[in-house]
């Protein structure tokens, strides 16, 4: 990721089909300011063939200037680095991504290497942001494992409780992420100020709740600006 380019602080896991429900992909495409980028995820991953809708609403969020990340799975270390990376090689050529999303990673710290090499590979195969999401804080060496580190996701009263190791303040803002769900109405604002709080530049909070809470665009958050990575 450049160093001189300006990321929004909106870190948007779109996890529902454009067929299914194309009003949050239209907003997004016709609001991207603000954007640090958005997940697409077919069905966990690329899935295993290209899906044409999904291609045309990624391409238009692209044309609209969004960065795009593609979801893949890493099973907290349980699946084969080969079959990572052939997740990442088809959400770059299937949706045109240009960054990876590296979910339920492993927050230990033996898994650490592991997860380096992940990256790494991500890279050569061309994602030039990459964000890992152990949705915990994890042990300190992963603060420096990738572009942006996912450190809660969950229910926003679970939230409103959790604490920041000190660890966390040694690192600038927008290497942590803060995914928020179950978030009350009218309280994108507080959910943006509480990230900011805790030392995470990069948040999410949509009302969504169940197995799926991603299906929504966030709630509004007045006053949050750009960050420069």
């Amino acid at each position: 990721m450049s160093a001189s380019r300006q990321r929004g602080h909106l870190l948007v896991p779109l996890y529902v089909h454009p067929s299914v429900d194309p009003e949050p992909w239209e907003v997004l495409a016709r609001e991207p300011g603000g954007l640090y980028g958005v997940v697409v995820n077919s069905a966990d991953g690329p899935g295993p063939y290209p899906d044409p809708a999904l291609a045309s609403a990624a391409a238009r969020l692209g044309r609209a200037g969004v960065p795009l990340l593609g979801y893949v799975d890493t099973a907290y270390g349980a699946r084969p680095a080969r079959a990572v990376l052939r997740d990442v090689r088809r959400h770059r050529r299937w949706y045109g991504v240009g960054g990876v999303f590296l979910d339920r990673a492993a927050p230990g710290a033996d898994s650490l290497s592991h997860y380096r090499r992940l990256v790494r590979g991500a890279r050569l195969l061309g994602a030039s942001t990459a964000v890992l999401n152990p949705g915990t804080h994890p042990a300190p060496g992963y603060a420096a494992a990738a572009d942006v580190l996912v450190t809660f996701e969950g229910r926003w009263e679970d939230y409103r409780g959790i604490t920041v190791p000190a660890w966390v303040r040694e690192h600038p803002p927008h290497r942590f992420c803060h995914l928020v769900y179950a978030v009350p109405g009218g309280m994108g604002a507080e959910a943006a100020r509480t990230a900011h709080e805790r030392g995470a530049a990069v948040h999410c909070a949509v009302p969504g709740e169940g197995a799926n809470p991603w299906r929504s665009v966030p709630l509004p958050a007045p006053g949050c600006g750009r960050i420069a990575p």
